[in-house]
């Protein structure tokens, strides 16, 4: 598209499996269907993933005054320093950031990266020259902080992830009679994965002992976290609970398949993508 200024994406990390990756991915086939040069600049990417990204370093010299950078902001990252001092124009995109108050006692590390990303989001209310949310929480947000103008950034809808062949070596173990309720998201303490266990607790008790929990995310960091979380469920006495870890894609399209009932008690969540992809999957 001759003319066309170029829109790329900045990110501190692209996950794989990740919601906010999943998102940045689906922006990039929109942008590049549509005509426009899109690369996505990373500090960070999955092994399975580096072949899509560029090192944010190579942003420096590479960027003109007419490019759009599309900023994720989720937590400080030398990329969200390195995007800052370029001369795009930037669109800043709030995922939010954890209160860092969730960790306290259980990551002291998140807990200073927490507090520095929302000092940090602060600089931006000048840098930026629109700032978008995923959802109407996060503009509220950034308009508290001063960001002008605002506006609201649907989640482009990408379950390509979740569209191919499911792999059923583990959801065919859960394939029966009993009822699946199943979350999905990372074992940390703002999704408040205590309150989903006590609610399974009182509905396998008091309702159908023929139910099962399913707990699809990575507990990596968060050890401690999830010795509470398994000290729970031994003071409980409650089977079938399942910790089942971080899952490839096709897993996951499996796990949605045998699922009866997706169950959120989050406090604290950007946009909640796992609820949508539910949705999808129903």
């Amino acid at each position: 598209m001759t003319g066309t200024p170029r829109v790329h994406q900045v990110l501190a990390t692209l996950g794989y499996g990740d919601a906010i990756g999943n998102e940045v991915l689906g922006i990039q086939r929109t942008l590049r269907s549509a005509g426009y040069d899109s690369e996505i600049f990373v500090e960070t990417a999955d092994p399975r993933l580096e072949h899509l990204t560029i090192d944010h370093r190579e942003m420096v010299g590479a960027i003109a005054p007419d490019d759009i950078l599309i900023h994720h902001f989720s937590i400080g990252s030398r990329a969200s320093r390195t995007a800052y001092a370029l001369p795009g124009r930037m669109i800043l995109v709030y995922h939010n950031i954890t209160p860092p108050e969730y960790f306290v006692g259980v990551h002291k590390d998140l807990v200073k990266l927490c507090f520095r990303g929302r000092r940090e989001l602060t600089a931006y209310t000048k840098r930026s020259v629109l700032a978008l949310g995923d959802s109407e929480y996060n503009r509220q947000e950034l308009e508290s902080l001063g960001f002008a103008p605002t506006g609201v950034l649907p989640v482009v809808p990408d379950f390509v992830h979740l569209d191919q062949p499911p792999d059923r070596a583990l959801s065919s173990q859960f394939d029966d009679e009993f009822v699946n309720i199943m979350f999905v998201g990372r074992v940390i303490p703002n999704k408040k994965f205590e309150n989903i266990i006590r609610a399974f607790h009182a509905y396998r008790t008091h309702h159908n002992s023929k139910s099962r929990l399913l707990l699809v995310g990575s507990h990596g960091g968060f050890e401690k976290y999830l010795a509470m979380l398994q000290g729970l469920i031994a003071r409980l006495a409650t089977p079938d609970v399942h910790f089942l870890g971080h899952v490839s894609n096709e897993q996951l399209a499996g796990l949605y398949d045998v699922a009866d009932l997706f169950l959120c008690a989050s406090e604290h969540e950007g946009f909640c993508v796992p609820l949508i992809e539910a949705f999808y999957k129903r």
